[in-house]
């Protein structure tokens, strides 16, 4: 697999370069060689060559990251365990995705009943980055996302899908060298994560991390300066809590500014220009089905940028990818009218992992330029101008996106109902006074104590799809559908 060789050769070129920086400990290309290889043996000696699915501890040190890049070169997928997220929910990652071993680099074993290799006790051995015989359609990853019936569900993706990714990310010609210093601010557990460590990997240049005890926006405002960060790649809702700091900020040395996982509002954006005045600033778009993103649209520094509500376009369909714009029926609509945006292309998923019943809702085919085609419905309603600029409307379904994660509303109501033995509940996404998203809980009840309600939430969700505020009504109010009005019950949150 030529992408596996890539990352071979350009560790092996790099040797001397910094590869990492972890809380201001930095670590060169060769001393990360030396820990993928060191945990290649460990993999080769304790687990089978038919176990493909490998649990990962998302730990933010070298030895998590270089476990990525030994079991790809084994010819292996990661599966990302959060060692936060309740004990419930990565317990039910783990049986579905058939794991049986655990990279794990804690001190201890977050999983002691599951067959753990704790890799930090992996012993030095000759440096081998000589990949194993890896296939387009071996899996490179699966991430579980949040599920509308209250158990995530998995998205695999393949090498020939990641391929296709850095493939038409290359096209988009954000030249990253072994010079450059490259933001890496998420959760392994999110896709957007891939890209922050691939890229700069590929190149020769250092990543530099978020530690978990840390606050986020306030650690990334000071790597962008003390470190002169030259590409980053964020979700929307850090501008909103930078905002405050944007007089203070001033950061020369940023090349590309990217953003992606929310919409982005013009209004930050043009005030983040003022703080990275020599850098591109892109919004790109896509959903963890169709491999991190693949539509990107550059803002404009001098000139009129296309938004709808505020919000600007998410732009054109990158390499690799084709989007369409359809109705209920799968019928593509005409230019300007609304619809579902929905992506074809090598980078889609070959499907939700073991879930048919979900493949079937939201994969159809369908002739397109002559040709049968497959096709992903994103659930987003948007709309296309005459020049071909993708402008997003909102959603179509209920889904929100919190710090950049896809949260399902439903399974928030699902597991709170459960609690509330049945009581009816809508979660509402509503935004907040600095512009980021929360999520809000309506009860149709007179007003009790919820301390309990939000323990049971937090033994199942991770926090960021826990409630942060709670209201009562007596009747939910309906609209001329019959349907309940969330448009109203957004309103108690403003």
């Amino acid at each position: 697999m030529n992408l596996i060789s890539d990352i071979q050769r350009s560790i092996e070129k790099n040797y001397n370069n910094n590869a990492f920086c972890f809380s201001n400990t930095y670590y060169t290309y060769k001393d990360f060689a030396e820990v993928i290889s060191a945990i290649r043996i460990e993999i080769q000696t304790h687990v089978k060559r038919d176990e493909i699915n490998i649990g990962l501890i998302t730990n933010d040190d070298i030895y998590t990251y270089a476990s990525i890049i030994a079991l790809w070169m084994e010819g292996k997928a990661y599966v990302p365990l959060h060692p936060d997220f309740p004990l419930d929910r990565n317990t039910t990652v783990i049986k579905q995705a058939d794991i049986i071993t655990i990279l794990d680099s804690s001190d201890d074993k977050v999983f002691s009943e599951y067959h753990t290799i704790l890799t930090k006790n992996s012993n030095t051995t000759q440096i081998d980055l000589l990949p194993a015989r890896v296939t387009k359609d071996d899996l490179g990853y699966i991430f579980f996302t949040s599920g509308t019936t209250g158990t995530p569900k998995g998205v695999p993706i393949n090498f020939g899908n990641l391929s296709g990714f850095m493939d038409a990310f290359w096209e988009l010609e954000y030249t990253i060298t072994d010079t450059d210093r490259c933001l890496q601010m998420f959760e392994l557990t999110f896709d957007l994560s891939v890209v922050s460590y691939l890229a700069p990997l590929l190149k020769g240049a250092c990543i530099y991390t978020i530690p978990k005890d840390e606050i986020k926006y306030s650690y990334i405002f000071e790597l962008m300066e003390d470190h002169e960060l030259t590409f980053a790649l964020m979700v929307p809702s850090i501008l909103h809590y930078l905002r405050p700091y944007f007089e203070e900020i001033d950061c020369p040395a940023m090349k590309y500014s990217l953003f992606c996982g929310e919409a982005l509002p013009l209004d930050v954006t043009e005030e983040w220009s003022k703080c990275i005045p020599n850098a591109t600033i892109a919004n790109v778009y896509g959903p963890t089905e169709c491999t991190i993103f693949c539509t990107d649209y550059t803002y404009k520094r001098n000139g009129d940028n296309k938004t709808h509500n505020g919000v600007l376009t998410i732009g054109k369909d990158m390499k690799n990818t084709k989007t369409i714009i359809v109705d209920d029926d799968n019928n593509e609509v005409q230019e300007g009218e609304n619809g579902e945006l929905c992506l074809s292309g090598i980078q889609l998923t070959p499907g939700y992992w073991k879930n048919e019943e979900k493949n079937k809702e939201v994969f159809f085919t369908k002739e397109y330029h002559g040709k049968e085609t497959r096709f992903y419905r994103t659930g987003d309603l948007c709309t296309v101008d005459n020049e071909g600029d993708i402008l997003y409307l909102g959603r179509v379904d209920f889904q929100a996106k919190i710090q950049g994660f896809r949260v399902e509303l439903s399974e928030i109501e699902f597991h709170a109902k459960a609690a509330l033995d049945k009581l009816n509940v809508v979660a509402i996404a509503f935004t907040n006074t600095i512009q980021n998203t929360e999520i809000g809980l309506v009860l149709e009840s007179a007003e009790f104590e919820t301390k309990q309600l939000l323990e049971d939430l937090k033994k199942i969700l991770p926090q960021y799809m826990i409630p942060t505020q709670i209201k009562f009504v007596d009747n939910f109010p309906l609209n001329t559908n019959g349907k309940t009005d969330r448009k109203k019950l957004n309103k108690l949150f403003s």
